[in-house]
């Protein structure tokens, strides 16, 4: 079963955000991870880009599949995780710490509004996992 932290906001494309004083951390879920099973390549953001809700901003590679990932808030890029280029398994073991892909300094914060919450989130895993079977 996936890990969903009650204190983030999620897309239905399974990212998730953690906004706090007006800085966002940006990833894939856990049950995005576990979909795509093990992750060998990041292809990350370049800083400071301007980017829009739901707008395409990196790519992950891995032995399953190749996904696009969109960024859940628009703002600017103003940091990328350097460390996934060496290690993209991070990901895998930890999507919600040391996995995030990049941090954007949020134009509008009631974007978050349109996001599911942790329980909304489950339900859509949920159901998706009931379709798959």
């Amino acid at each position: 079963m996936s890990k969903i932290p009650e204190d983030l906001r999620y897309t239905e494309d399974h990212e998730w955000v953690r906004v706090t004083d007006g800085l966002a951390v940006c990833g894939i879920t856990d049950h995005a991870q576990e979909m795509l099973n093990d992750i060998v390549f990041v292809e990350l953001p370049e800083t400071e880009r301007q980017i829009k809700q739901k707008e395409q901003v990196a790519v992950i590679e891995s032995v399953k599949a190749v996904s696009d990932v969109f960024t859940p808030v628009s703002g600017v890029i103003v940091e990328v995780n350097r460390a996934l280029e060496e290690a993209p398994e991070l990901l895998n073991n930890d999507p919600y710490e040391t996995g995030w892909i990049f941090k954007v300094k949020t134009a509008d914060e009631s974007e978050l509004d349109g996001l599911l919450n942790a329980r909304a989130y489950d339900e859509l895993v949920q159901k998706e996992e009931e379709e798959e079977q």
